[in-house]
Formats: structure tokens, sequence, C-alpha cells
């Protein structure tokens, strides 16, 4: 039995019932279950339909996402979360490069890298090399005005660890932001890259060996098998390639608002929808979500 969610962005609900009904009606799916009425519904379908994949393209038209998955073990028992662009709406690194006065520069490498075009670890250090001189007090500032908060987040990681489960924070960013943004939200652990500073200034480098794509995948491999469970149990969420060894491993691997490259090769992809899509698509409803 398969599971087929409809959804789109809580903060401009759109989901009508005549598209979620049109849609039960051609699979032949079951009763609907609205999650939240406007924004997330589900209904049950015997087998994966073959056409998905054009009616999601058609969907997104309408700015409403659809995930069809296997109905059993579908609420996972950790969350494996990327950071930059993901839990927050910012890269770190490039808002420390704009206090550098080279955040047009940074900025575009991180796209490239994140797109996949570059290698992460050398993109990386060339990127810290340039916030060489930059004082550690910085850091403070660009968290307190310039980092955000991405919808949903809250209630994703209060509302699975109300469920029994493990929230782990991992990043190819840095320490220095990882464990305010974990103590922010409740993550349980989190993982980074840590910045070399000395005398109250960065160094222009950074502790190695670099978290980066096989990081990830080992995180989600230790993680899992240190609280006993298996990777199928797990859900992981990121947009950059750098994510794509643990989304493509984890039992649940989500695309959210994803660079075209990553989406490819995911099977959740949310593009619409905040951070609360990944306990929509795990059949939790809005009452159940813990703030």
């Amino acid at each position: 039995m398969f599971v087929a969610t409809l959804l789109t962005d809580p903060a401009s609900p759109c989901l009508d019932r005549t598209t979620v009904e049109s849609l039960r009606n051609a699979w032949g799916g079951s009763d609907t279950r609205w999650l939240e009425p406007g924004v997330a519904a589900e209904f049950r379908v015997a087998s994966e339909p073959s056409n998905r994949w054009q009616v999601w393209e058609d969907l997104q038209t309408l700015e409403v996402d659809l995930v069809v998955q296997p109905e059993p073990g579908r609420r996972k028992k950790l969350l494996l979360a990327d950071m930059d662009s993901t839990m927050i709406r910012q890269e770190c690194i490039d808002e420390l490069a704009d206090e550098a006065g080279v955040g047009d520069y940074v900025a575009g490498i991180t796209r490239r890298a994140m797109n996949g075009e570059l290698n992460f670890e050398s993109a990386l250090r060339e990127r810290v090399s340039l916030l060489k001189g930059l004082p550690e007090a910085v850091i403070e500032r660009v968290f307190e005005t310039r980092i955000r908060y991405m919808p949903g987040g809250r209630e994703l990681v209060q509302t699975m660890k109300a469920n029994g489960a493990r929230a782990a924070l991992v990043s190819g960013g840095f320490t220095a932001f990882t464990w305010r943004v974990a103590e922010g939200l409740g993550f349980d652990e989190h993982q980074a890259n840590t910045l070399h500073i000395e005398d109250g200034l960065l160094t222009g480098t950074v502790a190695e060996p670099i978290l980066g794509r096989e990081a990830k995948l080992a995180a989600l491999e230790e993680i899992t098998a240190r609280i006993g469970i298996t990777v199928e149990e797990a859900m992981a969420v990121g947009d950059g390639a750098n994510d794509l060894g643990m989304l493509k491993r984890a039992g649940a691997g989500v695309a959210l608002h994803a660079k075209p490259v990553v989406a490819a090769e995911c099977d959740i992809r949310i593009n619409h929808g905040d951070l609360t899509a990944l306990l929509f698509v795990q059949g939790y409803s809005r009452d159940e979500f813990v703030a």
C-alpha cells in the first residue's frame, strides 16, 4: 500500500478539495484524510501510479507538492538535517564573507559548490581563507542580525522528538553556528566544521578533515547504529550536492527547496511547503504538531 500526500505552503494555503479529489478518483484512492485544511491532504493507493511524475509536474504549476511513498514505516525515528538553507534561510559562510567585504565572490563559489560544480572541500577551504582577520565577535553579530530560522523547523524537531525520534544537525558549515541553531530548535546533537581562531581573529583555516558529503553519510550510518535503528528508519533533509549521500541512503531523503541537480535524484521533493511538510509526509496532522 502507498500513500499520496499533497501539500503546499502553510503561509499561503492553496490546496483545494477539487484538486485532491480529482487525483484521488483518477488513481482509485481511498477516502481523503485532511492533515490541515487548505495545506495538506493524503489518501492511500494500492500501487505507485505510473504517471506519478507527470502529475507532480502538473501540480507544481499550482504550487502544490506531491509525495508518493510506501505506507509502512513512514514515521521515522531519526531526523538528520542540513543547516544552511535548510533549517535556516541563509548560508552562514556567505553572511560572514559579506562582513569581510567579499560577499558576492564567496556567494558565487557557494552556489557552484551546492550545485555540485566544485569539489566541496576545496571550495570550503578557499572561502574560509577569505575570512582571515575577521574578528570572532562578528560570528555572534551575524547570528543575531542575519540568521533566520526556516519556517516549521521548531515544530518538525519537537514533534518528532515527542514521538520518540532523535534529531541531529549535520552541517558542512561551522560549529560556531550549529550549536546555536541546535540549541534554538532543540536538536539532540550537532556536527559541523570548526573555524580556527587565534587572538580573537579568524585565521582563514578550518579544522581537517572537512565535514562534507561522505562525512554526512558516515554520520547517518554512525548515529543510526548508535541508537539501534536502521538507516531505513531515518529521514534526512537538505538542499545541496553535499547532502546527496545521506539523502539517497536514508529511508526518506527530502530535497527541500533544493538545487535542481539534488532534487532530480530524490523521490521526496518539497518546493513549496516549509519544514512542516516533513511532518505531513509522515502522516502527522496539524493538531499533532508540538510547538
